[in-house]
Parts: C-alpha cells; structure tokens; sequence
C-alpha cells in the first residue's frame, strides 16, 4: 500500500511518447515517499499509453480523456487526486531527486502554505544548462504582473485551493494557462518561493520560438487579459498596474516575433503598442532586449 500521501504530481500529455518516459523515470527516482503520479492522457493517438503502462509501479496511474487542451488535462487530474499538495509537470520536464523532499521541507518551514515555487533549470536535449532560474523574491506576487517566471514543474499548489482554483479550460489560452491561473492565486494568497532548485525543463525543437504564429500567440494574449480583467479579485490587486501588464504582454509578443524572424514591423507593432500602454516601459531592460532582437 501507499503510504499517506504528501503529493499528487499531475501529469497532461498529448503524444509525448517520446519524452514521457524520462519524465517518469526522473519522478520515480525521488529521495521521498508518499506520493502518486497522475498521469492524463488528453487524447494521445501515438504509443503514450503503452509507454506510460510499461511502468510496473502503483504510484503511477494512468487516465485517458477525449482532448480538452492541458487546462483541462490538470483540472481532471486534480479531481482524482489524493496529496495534500498538487504538483503540476509537463510530459517533458525532468525532476531532480530530491525534488519532493525539498518541497516537503518548505512546506513545513512556510507553516503549509497556499502555493509556493522553487528553483528550475532550463537545459537542452543534451543535458546542457542554459539557464537556473531561482533568485526570486521569496514572495513574487508582483513580480508576477511583469511576466511569467515560473515553471509548471516547480509550483505547488494545496490541494484544496487547487480545486477551489481550477485552471481556465479556454482552448484559446492554451500556452498560457498557468500564467493566467499564477495571477490568479497571487491575487489571493501570498506566492512563497524557495531558491531550492530541484526540476529541469527541456528546451526541444517542439517549444521552438521559431514556430509561433502571429494570429494564435496575440489571440493567447488577448484571452489571458480577457480572462484575468474579468476577475475580482484580480483587477482588485492590480488596479494600478493593469495598463504596464498590457505593456509587459505587448512586448512579449513582439519578442517572440522577432525571435521567430517575422518581419520588423510585426515587431515594431506592439513594441509601440506597449509604449504607449506605458512610457516608462521605454527605460527597461526587456524593451530594449526586444528591441535589440527585432533588429538583429
């Protein structure tokens, strides 16, 4: 039998063959007990589930759903779920072995908060780190409001906040769901972070930027504003800030078009749409970075 369980990993897939296996294989090598796999098949068509089901191991379970986008893939595997925390990777992260001790750990020195986020890596196929992401402030609430810093892999959310705070299953948000929902929670409960880095995410030629596409990345942005500025408790907590969240998202879009080569003035579109949302956006550092990329 499975012990008490600490932890419900939950697990979207779609045709991730290929990945999930590692990703399995990384989870069920933790230094921890007490917790299960929850592994949602959002529809694959390729040999997931044969891939998923060669794994012997009764902390894994498998579920399989007509396609609904990853929103709903984690919204359906909440509900099955039995940890006091949720965890929520992607089919192709990777965890480091003391990836559950460490949260467990910070559970217990933050007193068993709401949601909290530690440290990752981004490498690429090769194992290659290129970047570690973990010096955030040790609550990000408002840093929050200037982009998406977080990985799925590395936030924990308590069960019963998770359920009481689904993601948004809008097929048009998709690529951005977790950034709408991490909003959402910061603008009800205080978003802790720990420095601990314990999960890698796995840059492939699957996430490339190369392949954006103009019209669904600014029909992306548009329903994540959409969403978010329809909630309460959201526009309550960033009244003030909502036109530099405009800016921030404008100029992630134009980055994005830039690094996927799309002409100058695609780029040059929302860089100036974002100045004008907020002057003083002109004076940072990821302006000018989204700058220097349109013009290289």
């Amino acid at each position: 039998m499975i012990p008490s369980l600490d932890f419900s990993i939950v697990i979207p897939t779609y045709n991730r063959a290929d990945f999930i296996g590692k990703t399995l294989l990384s989870l069920l090598g933790q230094d921890f007990i007490g917790f299960e796999i929850i592994v949602v098949d959002d529809g694959s068509t390729d040999e997931t589930e044969k891939v998923v089901l060669s794994f012997a191991d009764q902390r894994v379970r498998y579920v399989k759903k007509v396609n609904g986008e990853r929103g709903a893939a984690r919204n359906y595997g909440t509900i099955r779920s039995s940890g006091a925390y949720i965890n929520f990777f992607d089919s192709d992260d990777l965890a480091y072995t003391q990836h559950l001790s460490m949260a467990s750990k910070a559970i217990k020195r933050l007193n068993y908060p709401e949601v909290f986020h530690l440290g990752y890596d981004v490498k690429d196929l090769n194992g290659k780190l290129e970047v570690r992401r973990h010096h955030l402030e040790a609550t990000i609430n408002d840093a929050l409001i200037d982009g998406n810093h977080l990985s799925c892999n590395s936030v924990f959310v308590r069960r019963d906040v998770a359920l009481a705070n689904p993601f948004c299953e809008d097929r048009v948000l998709s690529g951005s769901e977790d950034y709408e929902l991490w909003l959402r929670l910061a603008s009800r409960y205080k978003f802790h972070s720990d420095p601990a880095v314990t999960t890698a995410l796995v840059n492939h030629e699957e996430r490339s930027v190369l392949k954006i596409n103009e019209e669904m990345l600014v029909g992306r942005i548009d329903a994540l504003v959409s969403h978010l500025t329809m909630d309460e408790p959201f526009v309550r907590v960033f009244m003030n800030r909502i036109r530099l969240f405009r800016a921030y998202l404008n100029i992630y879009i134009g980055l994005h078009l830039a690094l996927a080569h799309q002409p100058v003035k695609r780029s040059m579109v929302y860089l100036v749409r974002a100045v004008k949302e907020s002057p003083r956006i002109l004076f940072t550092r990821r302006f000018m970075a989204a700058l220097k990329n349109t013009f290289l």
